[in-house]
């Protein structure tokens, strides 16, 4: 088989641990080629987030068609979009690619806290790349923010969520639980009428920069490359959980340090 392309449409992080550096680095880990639709700049580091140069929506579509119009595209992982116009730009041409997988990485805040996308990008994504997705990824806050609600706090909460997020149209979702509590992280897969638990022992460490995005380029790099798709979760999931137990082996800033997307070299 094919190394599979993988086309990563999301913003750049400069210190690495985040966006389309953190995607990139995540899609080679997991075996697959990376490609990327840079939709704005941020000056961040571990820290904090500076500021946010949007790209004009008009050329966040021409990258992709750039890229579309000469390489084949095996999976679409999309993140921060900022702003309405960027959304709508984004799913006009993702609409070419009827057979293409789709994982949606609602990107509202970064980890840091600093707001990464506008309350009428929210809206947009809801009505035109949710229903569109494969896969969505959002952690408690972004899905607590996508359908209005409280952030939950039980596995319970957890599991009414899911089904509520699964009604706005996606064929699946990953609901991320890192922000409970206890000895073990714990996320849900729902779709298709059925639902998994994922687990895997926390980690006490603040080197969590740039999670979410390393773990939806990693699902979107093994969808390709498995026979289901939780398969490709529990792939994706396995290898964040070994970036995250060895990102002690980084120096990397002074604050929430990233991830060791390389870790399979050791």
């Amino acid at each position: 088989m094919a190394i599979p392309n993988i086309l990563t449409i999301a913003g750049s992080d400069p210190s690495g641990g985040a966006g389309i550096q953190a995607d990139l680095k995540a899609i080679a880990a997991n075996g697959a080629y990376g490609m990327s639709a840079i939709t704005a700049l941020t000056s961040q580091n571990t820290r904090s987030v500076g500021g946010i140069c949007e790209v004009p929506a008009a050329f966040v579509k021409d990258q992709i068609i750039a890229i579309a119009d000469d390489i084949r595209i095996d999976a679409i992982k999309i993140g921060m979009l900022a702003k309405a116009e960027t959304v709508l730009a984004v799913a006009d041409c993702v609409e070419r690619f009827a057979d293409v997988p789709i994982v949606l990485d609602p990107v509202c805040a970064a980890t840091t806290g600093k707001r990464l996308i506008g309350p009428d990008a929210v809206e947009a994504l809801k009505e035109t790349l949710v229903p569109r997705a494969m896969l969505l990824t959002p952690n408690l806050p972004e899905a607590a923010e996508l359908l209005g609600v409280n952030e939950p706090t039980s596995r319970q909460d957890m599991a009414s969520l899911a089904d509520a997020l699964l009604r706005l149209g996606p064929q699946a979702v990953l609901l991320k639980g890192g922000h409970l509590s206890g000895k073990f992280s714990c996320d849900l897969l729902v779709g298709a009428g059925n639902g998994s638990w994922l687990e895997a022992a926390r980690v006490e460490t603040d080197n969590t920069h740039g999670t979410g995005c390393t773990l939806s380029a990693a699902i979107a790099a093994q969808i390709p490359q498995k026979a289901s798709l939780l398969e490709a979760v529990g792939a994706a999931k396995d290898y964040v959980h070994g970036a995250i137990v060895h990102s002690g082996l980084l120096s990397v800033g002074h604050g929430r340090g990233p991830v060791h997307h390389g870790w399979k070299r050791i």
